[in-house]
């Protein structure tokens, strides 16, 4: 390497030195704890971090030209540990934006716990609870009941299409021998009445022969009346018949 790149490299180098002297007098008149305690809270840690990062590195490059390998040296490691607050400090400054959503239950929480000394609080939520449950009940309640009726509904209708069908069946197979059974019964009741109506031997008195007189007065007149009738009913049908035979002659000689 030529000597006069050599000494040109080192003049920028004493330059360089130069110009950082004059800007690190500020910090090197006082102590650092004075000078971060005048800053906000984000500018005082750059501030450690950025000295911290300065030692370090002057650490680390010292061992370099003495030939010392500084990779293998715990400075190294702390160059490491350093540069990762540098990336906090910008995650920092620079804030992901993230959708705010409100965990309703764990407000809900807090505020149970923040009002579980309060009397009028536990009272109001413990009727809360007492009306909710009594809602719930009758709901169930209501739809049982629902159900109870048509259930029984469902079963009536079976029922009486069962008792259609039997009586339907009954009406067929039982309605002959109803029609024959009344005419018995009803031969039966004339029987009796005719005994009982019968008088007895013997046991005649001037009033019940008045009576029996009085009927048979009655029955003549009826029988009269009904022949009177039957006459009439002859006469007029004899008429109809002369009627139509005349008709009937006057249709055939035409």
């Amino acid at each position: 390497m030529d000597s006069t790149k050599v000494m040109s490299l080192l003049e920028t180098l004493d330059d360089e030195i130069d110009d950082l002297e004059e800007s690190l007098q500020p910090l090197l008149k006082s102590a650092l704890s004075e000078t971060a305690s005048k800053l906000p809270l984000l500018d005082k840690a750059k501030l450690y971090v950025l000295a911290t990062y300065a030692i370090e590195s002057m650490l680390f490059s010292y061992l370099r030209l003495n030939g010392i390998k500084a990779r293998e040296h715990p400075v190294f490691k702390e160059l490491t540990r350093v540069k990762q607050y540098f990336d906090k400090i910008k995650a920092i400054e620079t804030p992901v934006e993230r959708n705010m959503a409100v965990d309703k239950a764990a407000v809900a929480r807090f505020i149970k716990a923040g009002l579980s000394g309060n009397d009028k609080y536990d009272l109001a939520r413990a009727e809360q609870i007492a009306k909710e449950r009594a809602k719930a009940h009758i709901k169930f309640g209501d739809s049982s009941k629902d159900g109870e009726k048509k259930r029984k509904a469902g079963e009536l209708e079976a029922a009486t299409e069962e008792s259609s069908d039997s009586s339907d069946s009954d009406s067929s197979s039982g309605s002959a021998p109803e029609i024959t059974a009344k005419p018995a019964g009803s031969k039966k009741k004339q029987k009796m009445d005719k005994t009982e109506s019968r008088p007895t031997s013997g046991t005649s008195t001037p009033a019940s022969a008045s009576n029996d007189g009085e009927k048979k007065s009655e029955k003549s007149k009826r029988s009269g009346e009904e022949n009177k009738t039957k006459k009439k009913k002859r006469s007029k049908r004899a008429k109809m018949r002369d009627k139509k035979q005349n008709g009937r002659g006057v249709a055939s000689e035409s």
